[in-house]
């Protein structure tokens, strides 16, 4: 079942879509999308619907200036807001009737900063990471995104992060990054497994770029990602950590 959910972080309406298994008060995985990406990314719907089949709600949403919620991209986006987002998007799901507990996260690119970046303040049992960047200088904007029209006024300073100091108080997380990225290299996925604590797993996808454009990567991503969320969240799964 899905269920449109809107709720509001900093003054600003956000739109997601709650995927509701048939397991009563099932534990929740909340997606973060990309910097450009939308919660209706392809990606973010086939996980809903394999951890749906697992047992586990899946939330995506829309972070401010993006798909359906509220706010003009190049005025609104920061790193911050981005946070405030995935904090308002988080505090509106457990707070649903239908929701248990535990909590996961998952975080796509930039997404996966923001994730790490929020974990600590929350009691977050498992966390999964795709091509996730530690700070702003390690990405590598290709041309195409940076004359992309929804930059125009925007303040790239405002975007500025670095997790690095953050890492050691992350846990519980899975990393998955390919070797081949050109957007955010491999050795940000490196940086994560070693600062992380326990537990951990790193994933290298031999040759995978920063979409996942090879079939093969997306199969391990997803395989990999519904066995993490189903063994850390209690729902059985292979424990690869």
């Amino acid at each position: 079942m899905k269920e449109k959910i809107s709720f509001s972080a900093d003054n600003l309406v956000l739109s997601g879509t709650l995927h509701l298994p048939e397991t009563v008060s099932p534990p929740v995985v909340i997606g973060a999308h990309g910097l450009l990406s939308t919660g209706d990314s392809p990606k973010q719907q086939a996980l809903a619907e394999r951890l749906n089949r697992s047992g586990i709600a899946y939330f995506r949403f829309d972070h401010r200036g993006c798909g359906n919620s509220q706010g003009l991209f190049s005025e609104v986006t920061t790193f911050t807001g981005r946070c405030n987002d995935l904090a308002a998007a988080i505090r509106a799901v457990v707070s649903h009737p239908a929701i248990g507990r535990p909590i996961g996260l998952f975080g796509s690119s930039m997404g996966g900063a923001v994730c790490l970046a929020v974990a600590p303040d929350f009691n977050i049992c498992a966390i999964v990471t795709l091509a996730a960047p530690v700070r702003i200088g390690s990405i590598k904007v290709p041309l195409d995104i940076k004359t992309d029209p929804a930059f125009n006024g925007m303040d790239a300073s405002q975007m500025a992060f670095d997790l690095s100091g953050r890492l050691e108080h992350i846990s519980d997380v899975l990393i998955i990054h390919g070797d081949a990225d050109q957007v955010v290299p491999f050795p940000n996925g490196e940086e994560i497994f070693e600062k992380a604590g326990h537990p951990k797993h790193l994933v290298r996808l031999e040759g995978g770029d920063h979409s996942l454009t090879r079939h093969h990567h997306q199969q391990v991503f997803m395989e990999k990602t519904v066995n993490w969320f189903s063994a850390r969240l209690g729902f059985g799964g292979i424990d690869i950590g």
